[in-house]
Protein backbone atom coordinates (compact mmCIF):
# COMPACT_ATOMS: atom_id res chain seq x y z
CA UNK A 1 0.00 0.00 0.00
CA UNK A 2 1.09 3.39 -0.90
CA UNK A 3 -0.20 6.75 0.19
CA UNK A 4 0.40 9.85 -2.03
CA UNK A 5 0.01 13.06 -0.62
CA UNK A 6 -0.32 16.35 -1.97
CA UNK A 7 -1.41 19.60 -1.78
CA UNK A 8 1.30 21.55 0.38
CA UNK A 9 3.12 24.73 -0.17
CA UNK A 10 4.15 28.15 0.92
CA UNK A 11 0.64 29.78 2.12
CA UNK A 12 0.26 33.37 4.44
CA UNK A 13 -0.97 33.64 7.43
CA UNK A 14 -4.29 33.08 7.32
CA UNK A 15 -4.53 31.64 3.74
CA UNK A 16 -6.04 28.43 3.24
CA UNK A 17 -4.55 24.80 1.70
CA UNK A 18 -6.19 21.57 0.92
CA UNK A 19 -3.89 18.14 1.68
CA UNK A 20 -5.17 15.32 -0.19
CA UNK A 21 -4.02 11.67 0.54
CA UNK A 22 -4.68 8.68 -1.74
CA UNK A 23 -4.21 5.20 -1.03
CA UNK A 24 -3.25 2.43 -3.51
CA UNK A 25 -3.84 -0.86 -2.59
CA UNK A 26 -6.40 -2.21 0.28
CA UNK A 27 -7.03 0.01 3.71
CA UNK A 28 -9.56 -2.25 4.65
CA UNK A 29 -11.14 -0.53 7.68
CA UNK A 30 -8.38 2.17 8.34
CA UNK A 31 -8.35 5.02 10.60
CA UNK A 32 -6.88 7.75 8.61
CA UNK A 33 -5.30 10.80 9.06
CA UNK A 34 -2.55 13.55 9.17
CA UNK A 35 0.51 14.31 11.61
CA UNK A 36 3.13 16.74 11.23
CA UNK A 37 6.61 17.45 12.02
CA UNK A 38 8.08 20.77 12.42
CA UNK A 39 11.61 21.34 12.74
CA UNK A 40 13.13 20.25 15.95
CA UNK A 41 9.96 18.83 16.96
CA UNK A 42 8.33 15.70 17.18
CA UNK A 43 5.69 14.24 15.18
CA UNK A 44 2.34 15.06 15.98
CA UNK A 45 -1.32 13.75 15.43
CA UNK A 46 -3.13 16.57 13.49
CA UNK A 47 -6.19 14.79 12.76
CA UNK A 48 -7.68 11.31 12.05
CA UNK A 49 -10.85 9.97 10.72
CA UNK A 50 -12.29 6.57 10.99
CA UNK A 51 -13.89 4.53 8.16
CA UNK A 52 -17.69 5.68 9.92
CA UNK A 53 -16.09 9.48 10.04
CA UNK A 54 -15.82 9.75 13.93
CA UNK A 55 -12.94 12.98 13.89
CA UNK A 56 -10.66 13.71 16.61
CA UNK A 57 -8.46 16.97 16.28
CA UNK A 58 -5.60 18.23 18.07
CA UNK A 59 -6.50 21.46 19.97
CA UNK A 60 -4.41 24.04 18.35
CA UNK A 61 -6.35 23.37 15.12
CA UNK A 62 -9.87 22.74 16.39
CA UNK A 63 -11.76 25.22 14.31
CA UNK A 64 -9.56 26.00 11.55
CA UNK A 65 -8.66 22.34 10.26
CA UNK A 66 -11.20 19.84 9.38
CA UNK A 67 -10.72 16.56 8.08
CA UNK A 68 -13.09 13.95 5.36
CA UNK A 69 -12.60 10.99 3.23
CA UNK A 70 -13.53 9.21 0.66
CA UNK A 71 -14.09 5.99 1.42
CA UNK A 72 -14.79 5.01 -2.53
CA UNK A 73 -11.76 6.42 -3.28
CA UNK A 74 -9.47 5.56 -0.57
CA UNK A 75 -8.45 8.96 -0.29
CA UNK A 76 -7.90 11.84 2.86
CA UNK A 77 -8.14 14.77 3.08
CA UNK A 78 -7.34 17.94 5.46
CA UNK A 79 -8.52 21.09 5.18
CA UNK A 80 -6.66 24.03 6.43
CA UNK A 81 -8.14 27.48 6.77
CA UNK A 82 -7.15 30.31 8.98
CA UNK A 83 -3.16 29.44 8.76
CA UNK A 84 -1.11 30.28 11.11
CA UNK A 85 3.12 30.56 11.25
CA UNK A 86 3.12 27.71 14.01
CA UNK A 87 1.21 25.47 11.46
CA UNK A 88 4.48 25.39 9.51
CA UNK A 89 5.63 21.59 9.23
CA UNK A 90 6.15 18.91 7.08
CA UNK A 91 2.44 16.79 6.70
CA UNK A 92 2.24 13.23 6.74
CA UNK A 93 -0.86 10.93 5.88
CA UNK A 94 -1.48 7.59 7.83
CA UNK A 95 -3.17 4.69 7.18
CA UNK A 96 -4.00 1.74 10.29
CA UNK A 97 -5.68 -0.35 11.30
CA UNK A 98 -5.07 -2.32 15.31
CA UNK A 99 -7.74 -4.99 14.28
CA UNK A 100 -6.13 -6.42 10.95
CA UNK A 101 -2.45 -4.72 12.00
CA UNK A 102 -1.14 -2.50 9.49
CA UNK A 103 0.14 1.06 9.69
CA UNK A 104 1.48 2.92 6.56
CA UNK A 105 2.79 6.00 5.91
CA UNK A 106 3.33 8.47 2.86
CA UNK A 107 6.17 10.49 2.63
CA UNK A 108 5.36 13.97 3.98
CA UNK A 109 4.48 17.17 1.77
CA UNK A 110 6.05 20.77 3.08
CA UNK A 111 3.47 23.34 4.17
CA UNK A 112 4.81 26.67 4.98
CA UNK A 113 3.16 29.81 6.50
CA UNK A 114 4.56 33.02 6.13
CA UNK A 115 3.84 35.77 8.74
Amino acid sequence: VQLQASGGGLVQAGGSLRLSCAASGSIFRATMGWYRQASGKQRELVADITRGGSTTYADSVKGRFTISRDNAKNTVYLQMNSLKPEDTAVYYCNARSVIYQYDYWGRGTQVTVSS
